[in-house]
């Protein structure tokens, strides 16, 4: 095993061949979801597509939600930082917010995915659920430096993004329509 590691996964640290093993599953994850949608996703036919042993698999994924909320924290982390110093503190946050919400507007069945497995009660979805909310949070309040903000108003935006997701997740709206309303509703509140 090689002592080099890699932060990976916000539960643990990882070696460079156990890091590679997630993002192979990872990969396969959304590989399974494009083909089979959420309810043809198991942890079994990933493991398959990623030609690992299902009992590995299981080692890093404690099911199919948490493989699934695994997907959308490694979009949310990899999603560059806006650079975007001018502008309102309004504009700034409907630019995070926007950017959230279309993470994953190109893929359907991970968007649905990712709705659905966010809710559950799995305590690996757990952490992720509360990794995912802390990022959310910091690039708002980052969007929102130097304004004047209680927590009530941050409170209140991530309410609206989580409501919004869930409408989107249930075909209320799409990904698009919803980022228009979420901008709306940030707007009324910030201006």
């Amino acid at each position: 095993m090689s002592t080099s590691t890699k932060f990976e996964s916000p539960r643990r640290r990882l070696s460079d061949q156990q890091a590679e093993t997630v993002a192979k599953l990872t990969a396969a994850a959304l590989e399974v979801l494009r083909d089979k949608g959420h309810s043809g996703l198991t942890v079994r036919e990933v493991a398959k597509t990623a030609r690992v042993a299902p009992a590995t698999a299981y080692t890093y994924f404690s099911s199919k939600e948490h493989l699934v909320v695994e997907v959308f924290w490694r979009r949310l982390s990899e999603l560059p930082e806006s650079e975007e110093e001018s502008g309102s503190a309004a504009d700034r946050t409907v630019l995070v917010l926007r950017q959230v919400a279309l993470l994953v507007a190109d893929e359907p069945e991970l968007a649905s995915a990712t709705t659905a497995s966010l809710l559950g009660p799995d305590a690996e979805v757990d952490h992720l659920r509360t990794q995912v909310g802390v990022e959310i949070r910091r690039r708002l309040l980052r969007a929102l430096d130097g304004a004047e903000q209680d927590m009530r108003t941050v409170e209140t935006l991530e309410m609206i993004y989580s409501g919004a997701l869930l409408r989107a997740g249930m075909g209320y709206s799409t990904y698009e329509e919803m980022a228009d309303s979420i901008e709306f509703a940030a707007r009324k509140i910030l201006e």
